[in-house]
């Protein structure tokens, strides 16, 4: 498929699926992020790869738009296949399929940009990966008014400033008494802790731009609760950030740091102390290959992981 017809097909399954978007679990809520989460899904039919997507695939995924805290599978495209779970507790509660990589998106933070940048992940390894929708919420909201949106590598704390405006208006989860809660209370980030801090194994964690973020506080998170948890995955895994460059923790020794070296958005939104390990030449900081100067996610992840 090409982003264009995607775009169309998710767009009509979201119409079609928005009478009961709307009226569960917060009316308010819903009506009030419903224009944004529409305009970043369309922000990541220009920077993530979903023309790789099926038509059947953007239409499943439509309704999810900004599922915060839902987990996806994603094959490669050769045998094209996409399984979603709404939180952490329906997913541990089906033990089958094991998966090499681990994948947050970031930007428009829609389910679609999800799937679609772990779809290339996916063709890189030759296997499933498992992604954790980062989704739009009024945090991300007043957070992008003041700027955070822009800004994230630098001034991420803000975020978590506004996180009581989800907590009052999102329903309840299966995580909410967990401890992460008391370190970062945001839904992706506890949800990526809560994989983490599992017994599944990750050969890789790959995130792109704000998903960067994510995946620095869930690890973060994950010392600050587990150290034993997270000085394991440090042995195990290897974190690769494409087009913004964010801190992790010390016990993540094998950590890969890719920026397109047209990419200013995504140096403005690294840290200026962290070097650029995988320069990659002529790319901004899209990945969506149908358009010019992308950055090629699949051949790049292949190339650093041999």
């Amino acid at each position: 498929m090409t982003t264009l017809s995607t775009l169309g097909s998710a767009q009509l399954s979201r119409a079609k699926s928005l009478p009961t978007q709307i009226i569960a679990p917060s009316p308010p809520r819903e009506i009030a992020l419903e224009l944004p989460r529409q305009r970043n899904a369309l922000l990541d039919g220009f920077f993530y790869d979903i023309g790789k997507l099926t038509s059947e695939e953007a239409e499943m995924l439509a309704p999810r738009y900004a599922a915060e805290g839902a987990i996806l599978a994603v094959w490669p495209s050769a045998a094209p296949e996409v399984r979603i779970w709404p939180d952490h507790a329906t997913f541990t509660s089906d033990t089958s399929g094991s998966y090499r990589a681990l994948t947050v998106a970031g930007v428009g933070s829609s389910a679609l940009g999800a799937a679609a940048f772990a779809r290339n992940v996916a063709d890189a390894i030759g296997g499933p990966v498992l992604s954790v929708v980062s989704g739009y919420g009024l945090a991300d909201l007043l957070t992008e008014a003041l700027g955070g949106y822009f800004l994230f590598g630098h001034i991420n704390l803000m975020r978590h400033v506004f996180e009581t405006f989800d907590e009052v208006t999102r329903p309840s989860t299966a995580l909410a008494s967990n401890e992460v809660r008391i370190v970062r209370k945001s839904l992706d980030v506890r949800t990526l802790s809560a994989l983490l801090s599992g017994e599944k194994h990750f050969d890789v964690l790959v995130g792109h731009s704000k998903g960067n973020l994510v995946i620095s506080e869930a690890l973060y998170a994950l010392g600050e609760t587990d150290p034993q948890a997270l000085a394991h995955r440090g042995k195990e895994t290897q974190v690769i950030t494409i087009s913004a460059r964010v801190a992790m923790p010390r016990a993540m020794t094998r950590v890969t740091d890719v920026l397109g070296t047209l990419d200013g958005f995504g140096l403005l939104n690294s840290r200026l102390s962290i070097r650029t390990d995988e320069p990659v030449p002529l790319a901004w900081h899209h990945t969506n290959t149908e358009l010019p100067f992308h950055l090629p996610v699949t051949a790049t992840l292949e190339k650093i992981l041999g």
